[in-house]
């Protein structure tokens, strides 16, 4: 009898796990009936541009989606958005794995929002090249600037395009700036030809650097400080002080060497430490002076124009790649031609001919 009054209280009910006091119940609540009832897009629009968080990472979603249907309804999200964009900043920031970019972007976010600034944080993390997976995980890392409510975090997977960077990014951007963000910061994974991208649709380019790890020559040798608008040495703190100040004397007379910008700007190195916080607000104030120059000279204005002409030859060559691999006739000629191949039976030159011919 005493056996099975035991069996049955080890049955009884324990009790859930509570909710974290840092987890806004509002937001929860507002989640739950989202979720239940699926908005039409002209009411994601109109949510989206009422700075709706929950609408804008939807419309993202359709954005990043390579489904047909959901294409068509991106394309009428950024079509309505266009001219709702409002003016803001991009910055770029970009840096070897382990620099500290996310820790970095944590302290200087915080710093914007205490400027009353509404901050968009696009993060590319990497795509596995075996198993397409991305571990996406920005959000945890940056665990205080995400409960901020002038912020937004979005990190998405880089899948196949060129350096990691995402292939909507460009769109996202558009997106943020109509959902009121005036400052978005992309961080690109640092590995590859991602600068290049990150480069091609941010106003002020950032580069973080670690002192003492041999990262001085392999900037230099990589070309990248060509495009940089600021050097960041990072983690100048404890014993690393003296490395970083070092770095910083040795990255400044390396930028005497190459040729002025076409901005007039005259790239410097600056050091930080952002796990201790300090140094973040000379940052900023190096880029608010970048924006005074340029805005004045009329850079700003004609980077923003190349910018968008770069966009345009993109999104034909992503769409016409797009189409021609979507073709079924290919498709079954690519698996043709590749059997051929490996039997040596053609070349790479003469199959690519015959695929080509489908264009017509």
């Amino acid at each position: 009898m005493a056996k099975t009054t035991q069996h049955s209280n080890s049955l009884t009910e324990k009790d859930g796990v509570l909710q974290p006091d840092a987890l806004n119940k509002t937001s929860v609540e507002r989640l739950k009936v989202s979720r239940r009832q699926k908005p039409s897009i002209q009411e994601l629009i109109e949510d989206l541009v009422n700075n709706d968080k929950t609408a804008l990472s939807r419309a993202i979603t359709l954005v990043e989606s390579n489904a047909p249907k959901h294409q068509q309804q991106a394309k009428e999200i950024i079509e309505a958005c266009l001219p709702l964009v409002k003016k803001s900043i991009r910055i770029g920031i970009t840096g070897v794995p382990g620099v500290g970019k996310s820790t970095f972007i944590e302290q200087f976010g915080k710093l914007l929002v205490n400027q009353n600034k509404k901050v968009a944080v696009l993060a590319v993390d990497p795509s596995s090249s075996l198993s397409k997976g991305s571990i996406l995980g920005d959000k945890t890392r940056m665990e205080d600037l995400v409960k901020e409510p002038n912020v937004f975090i979005r990190p998405s997977a880089s899948g196949s395009s060129l350096g990691g960077v995402a292939r909507k990014t460009r769109e996202t951007i558009i997106l943020c700036e109509a959902a009121g963000f005036d400052t978005i910061i992309i961080e690109t994974v640092g590995v590859g030809q991602s600068e290049t991208a990150v480069h091609s649709m941010t106003d002020f380019f950032l580069l973080l650097k670690l002192a003492g790890a041999g990262d001085e020559l392999q900037g230099i040798k990589r070309g990248i400080m060509e495009m940089a608008d600021a050097i960041v040495i990072n983690k100048a703190d404890g014993q690393n002080v003296k490395a970083a100040k070092l770095a910083k004397t040795e990255f400044n007379r390396a930028l005497h060497l190459y040729p002025p910008k076409e901005s007039g700007w005259a790239p410097k190195t600056l050091t930080c430490s952002a796990i201790k916080n300090d140094g973040i607000d000379d940052i900023w104030s190096l880029i608010s002076d970048y924006l005074s120059e340029t805005l004045e000279n009329g850079y700003f204005q004609k980077k923003r124009k190349e910018q968008n002409k770069f966009w345009l030859i993109q999104t034909i060559e992503q769409r016409l790649n797009s189409d021609f691999f979507g073709n079924i006739s290919v498709a079954n000629e690519l698996e043709n031609q590749l059997k051929l191949l490996d039997s040596g039976k053609t070349t790479p030159f003469e199959a690519a001919a015959i695929l080509l011919a489908f264009r017509a």
